[in-house]
């Protein structure tokens, strides 16, 4: 039936194309990004993925906004 890989539920907004984890009590929004340093950003999660916000992640894959 449904594979685990299938699972979009972890993300913060599955049918997106970001890649950021969803925020929870264990796993608060409140690191900064590395590359733009704004605040609350984040997951603990998503850093210890390698991650930056969305807007930083938009703007190396894109070339800008």
């Amino acid at each position: 039936m449904f594979d685990d890989d299938d699972d979009r539920s972890m993300f913060a907004d599955p049918g997106g194309n970001s890649a950021l984890r969803a925020s929870s009590k264990r796993n608060p929004r409140n690191r900064s990004c590395p590359t733009c340093k704004t605040r609350n950003v984040l997951t603990s999660k998503d850093l210890a993925l390698g991650y930056q916000c969305n807007m930083c992640a938009d703007q190396d894959e894109r070339g800008g906004f």
